[in-house]
């Protein structure tokens, strides 16, 4: 066998290879900056560096044959079995074959502390040992920078090897003797029980590369147990004794995960174009921060005993003020600039034949009424449960928001959906407008702080009764999705659950039943079905149910809200993850993933159940 045809035998030797495995096969890994998905046959397929959006190093979570990779793991078939070590984001990965049992661990190492400054090591870190038998395991390195439209130059030394592509660099340290293929570096040990080795690939400027390889195995270990300590500290914060407490706290792991720490944004999830149907064209790029999904889920860390990030939040929302010209928008980077236009790469295939491919988003440019509405009621909540002096910087920006909330909310609008038709008049988005202006008066009076209280207060009434006499179809039996419609749209499930009514009241209630008979699929619902100008379906948008379950827990309907909870968590993978939606029939996880919308969705709704419990 020539050296060529030996590549292509290694690539090919376990009959796993360029087969795009499951949206749900995925675990994440990440420290604060990025994150990469990780398959359950210990391939790397989806990585970002250094940041969440920016442009991938490996791709074949998009890409089946043209998209890289990073793979540790057995030439011959074997059965898996994974789990997040306990309490924290480190990855563990067990192979078990006829010849024996080996387990990788993966992880990015913690941010660490450096002259007063927060240190990111671009790291992902592997750990491999023998835990029975003999086990001959494969390497299989093979970048694709730049979303696989630049070249890589891949060299091998004694210690491991390196890849190049302008002023990128990828540095593999590697005790496996490693060769060079025409575009991977490769190579195969075997490992017996007892055995222990790290294979440490770092990202930086390919002219830093030289100082990537100084990175010993010892240096692995200090960082495998700092990594341990810092995730179990930070997971010892949370403040949650109800029910279904595992995972509620991998929810909130997800959710940390999701944060990039030099700011305090939260990414809404770590992946771009990941289809909500196989096949299909709805694939957008979430690797951005959203006032609406980054108040969701600050709200829930916050109500989980995490100040610390909700205070970060509140810090970044400050400086994105003092910086604009024309204030918040719906969407950012995660440096707080603006998020880029929307760009189709035509050159990858997409996850199973799902095109367009795309980065950035379109939707950046709309106008969605809702967003003061979140980014006020995740800071007045924060307030309220760690009651401190308000900053006059924090209260005129506050102030600023409820004055647009008051000045906009008779607008039409992109709605909370990010429809691409044209604007109307979303229920969800005047529920919004009244979340501002009432949790703005409520500091306000709370603590004694000037602004246009009068004003907010008519206009806080006037939304009220608009809502109740236009968002109501007498017809239908339901708030519906927008005034003077017909259609049915679980985000008026968010009625009761922003204190607007309560879930009791007979409005509400009917509500419920209607977008439960309407929407509801096999336990989930659709956020709605009626066409919205974008060509074919999508599945089970996921937060959705998690609001039918705390609606059900608001109402006293206990067991009802429990046994819903149980469902939707059982469509979860392995190790906890969920996606954007669920296709309702196979049970398959579609969409971004995992999705920081879904996850704090989890969290909610176990509180409200832990609530109603204790009523």
């Amino acid at each position: 066998m020539n050296s060529t045809e030996a590549d292509e035998a290694l690539k090919m030797a376990n009959g796993q290879k360029f087969v795009e495995r499951p949206i749900g096969d995925y675990g994440i890994i990440g420290n604060g900056q990025t994150a990469a998905l990780v398959a359950s046959d210990g391939s790397i397929d989806w990585c970002c560096w250094p940041r969440f959006d920016s442009a991938a190093v490996f791709c074949r979570l998009l890409d089946a044959s043209r998209g890289g990779y990073f793979r540790i793991g057995p030439t011959t078939p074997s059965e898996t079995r994974r789990n997040y070590v306990h309490g924290t984001n480190i990855l563990a990965t067990t192979f078990r074959s006829a010849d024996g049992e080996v387990r990788v661990s993966d992880f990015m190492p913690a941010p660490s502390e450096t002259n007063g400054e927060r240190v990111f090591p671009h790291r992902i870190l592997r750990k491999v040992e023998g835990v029975a038998g003999r086990v001959e395991l494969e390497v299989e390195l093979r970048p694709t920078f730049d979303y696989a439209r630049a070249n890589a130059e891949l060299e091998t030394d004694g210690s491991g090897g390196i890849a190049r592509s302008g002023d990128e660099s990828l540095n593999l340290r590697s005790p496996v003797p490693l060769r060079r293929s025409s575009d991977a570096l490769l190579g195969r040990q075997t490992v017996g029980q007892g055995d222990c080795m790290w294979l440490v690939l770092s990202h930086g400027p390919a002219r830093d590369s030289d100082d990537q390889m100084q990175f010993s195995a010892e240096d692995a270990e200090v960082e495998l147990k700092r990594t341990t300590s810092y995730w179990h500290h930070w997971l010892d914060a949370a403040r949650y004794e109800g029910p279904y407490q595992q995972l509620v706290h991998r929810s909130a792991l997800v959710l940390k995960l999701l944060i990039y720490e030099s700011t305090g944004a939260l990414v809404a999830a770590p992946t771009t174009s990941l289809p909500e149907t196989i096949g299909g064209a709805r694939n957008w790029d979430y690797r951005y921060t959203w006032l609406r999904d980054s108040g969701l889920m600050l709200d829930v860390l916050q109500q989980l005993g995490y100040h610390d990030e909700s205070m970060q939040f509140i810090s970044w929302l400050e400086r994105l003020w003092g910086a604009g010209e024309d204030g918040l928008q719906i969407m950012y980077s995660v440096d707080g600039g603006p998020a880029p236009d929307e760009v189709l790469l035509d050159h990858l295939e997409g996850y199973r034949s799902s095109r367009p491919v795309r980065i950035g988003n379109a939707a950046a440019v709309q106008t969605q009424r809702d967003a003061e509405g979140h980014a006020l009621d995740a800071v007045v909540l924060c307030l309220e449960r760690l009651p401190r002096p308000v900053r006059p910087q924090l209260w005129n920006l506050l102030r600023e928001l409820a004055d647009c909330a008051a000045r906009g909310w008779r607008e039409p609008d992109h709605g909370p959906w990010e429809l691409r038709g044209e604007p109307r008049h979303f229920l969800y988005s005047k529920l919004y407008c009244w979340v501002a202006l009432d949790r703005a008066l409520r500091l306000a009076e709370d603590v004694g702080l000037e602004g246009n209280l009068e004003l907010w207060r008519r206009e806080r009434q006037q939304i009220r009764e608009a809502i109740v006499a236009e968002g109501y179809c007498e017809s239908v039996g339901a708030y519906t999705q927008s005034f003077g419609s017909t259609t049915v749209d679980a985000s008026a499930l968010t009625m009761s659950l922003v204190g607007f009514l309560p879930a009791t009241d007979p409005r509400s209630l009917s509500t419920v039943e209607q977008v439960r008979g309407q929407l509801g699929h096999h336990g989930l619902l659709y956020r709605y079905l009626n066409d919205d100008g974008l060509p074919g379906r999508e599945g089970c948008f996921t937060l959705c149910s998690f609001w039918l379950v705390s609606n059900l827990a608001q109402a006293g309907r206990v067991e009802e809200a429990k046994d819903l909870f149980e469902h939707i968590c059982g469509y979860a993978n392995d190790l906890g993850l969920l996606a954007e939606e669920i296709d309702p029939d196979s049970g398959e996880l579609l969409g971004n993933f995992p999705q920081g919308f879904t996850h704090l969705g989890l969290i909610r709704a176990a509180l409200h159940i832990a609530e109603a419990e204790r009523a």
